[in-house]
């Protein structure tokens, strides 16, 4: 039914107030995106995702002796109980990765020093949320060489997050820019207000459950193909686009058979997502160094060609898929890297709902029969 019926109904709850929160804004006349009072563009390539995880928890960016130290606890809390592995182990072939994941925090929740804690001890939840984001790379890159059987590769001491990430990966350090691209994605992936999942979450721990319950939440519901993994389609898109001079013809075909472009729109962006603007640069930085241009040529194409025609812009998730692409990360990956940043942002919300928690209970609207009077079975 739409909201003409019900004037009080708003489907997918759209435009309804569903909470007070300090931790991230978007101006929707500027599409500008804040984490705590702070452009994500000046977080992404000023900072560092340690630094944008730090401002997320404790609520301010860190000095350079809390840097230090929270760098420090993340690289102590990095690896995982052999068990957390063992449980990866035993996922059934062909185990979608995210499911792969929940299965990751669902076992490593037992194993926190913390876990018996009560769900409102708010050290706890930071203890808690600390290892969450340390161990995210980990787990991550575990299950998926778990599931092309290899083994997993232990984190190194001395790097950063997304450098240990692309070594657990890859097997080898790699260079500081492309460091520096894995690093921005992070940081512009890691928070963004009330969204699916990031609610889902909050709805979880509201009710007294615990922050690794609510992360199991957010990652479950990321998996659904409404709201993550739009990165993953947009490098298939773009592979089937191929060259950039196909691209032309291509989007305009796909325009004039009302298909999806993937990568492009936003509900909450009305003149284009801030987060894209220096993940394209860096994007296409990432693609000059490489002697490979392909991919941001085509971008360029198809972005002037929905601008033109639309007047519609990329979001995030268009130059991330082409970046990581540039990469070397399998496309299957895309939406667990979401996961690995977006768990500063998720465990932010648990923490901030929990500091003045109210069960989170909306009323919904009955169509169905009323009054029915029980039938003896033999006449039904």
């Amino acid at each position: 039914m739409s909201a003409t019926t019900y004037p009080n109904y708003s489907p997918g709850l759209e435009g309804i107030v569903a909470g007070i929160t300090k931790i991230s804004k978007i101006t929707v006349e500027t599409s500008r995106l804040e984490y705590r009072g702070y452009n994500v563009h000046d977080l992404a390539e000023k900072g560092s995702f340690e630094e944008t995880a730090f401002l997320l928890l404790r609520g301010h960016l860190p000095s350079q002796e809390e840097l230090d130290t929270f760098k420090a606890t993340l690289e102590a809390e990095r690896e995982v109980p052999p068990q957390v592995i063992e449980a990866l182990r035993q996922c059934a072939p062909g185990t979608h990765p995210m499911d792969m994941l929940k299965v990751g925090y669902a076992t490593l929740a037992g194993y926190d020093a913390d876990y018996a804690e009560d769900a409102l001890d708010h050290g706890a939840n930071i203890r808690k949320a600390i290892r969450i984001v340390a161990k995210a790379p980990r787990i991550v890159t575990a299950a998926y060489h778990i599931a092309n059987g290899r083994e997993p590769i232990a984190p190194k001491a001395g790097l950063s997050t997304a450098a240990n990430f692309l070594y657990m990966l890859h097997g080898k350090e790699e260079d500081a820019f492309t460091v520096k691209v894995m690093d921005a994605s992070l940081t512009l992936y890691a928070e963004h207000t009330f969204n699916a999942s990031t609610f889902a979450c909050r709805v979880t721990v509201a009710t007294l459950s615990d922050i690794y319950s609510g992360i199991v939440s957010g990652i479950g519901t990321l998996k659904g193909p409404l709201h993550g993994g739009a990165n993953e389609e947009a490098m298939r898109m773009l592979l089937e686009v191929d060259t950039p001079e196909k691209a032309e013809d291509w989007i305009r075909t796909a325009l004039a058979n009302k298909s999806k472009i993937m990568g492009f729109g936003h509900r909450e962006y009305k003149v284009g997502d801030s987060r894209a603007i220096y993940l394209t640069q860096v994007a296409k930085e990432i693609g000059r160094r490489k002697g490979n241009t392909r991919w941001g040529d085509i971008a360029d194409i198809m972005e002037k060609v929905m601008l033109e025609e639309k007047s519609i812009y990329p979001n995030v998730d268009f130059p991330a898929a082409y970046a990581y692409y540039l990469l070397d990360i399998p496309i299957e990956l895309y939406t667990p890297i979401f996961v690995m940043a977006r768990v500063s942002g998720w465990s932010s919300h648990a923490i901030e709902q929990l500091a003045h928690n109210r069960l989170i209970r909306p009323t919904c609207i009955y169509e169905g029969p009323e009054g029915l009077d029980y039938p003896e079975i033999g006449s039904r």
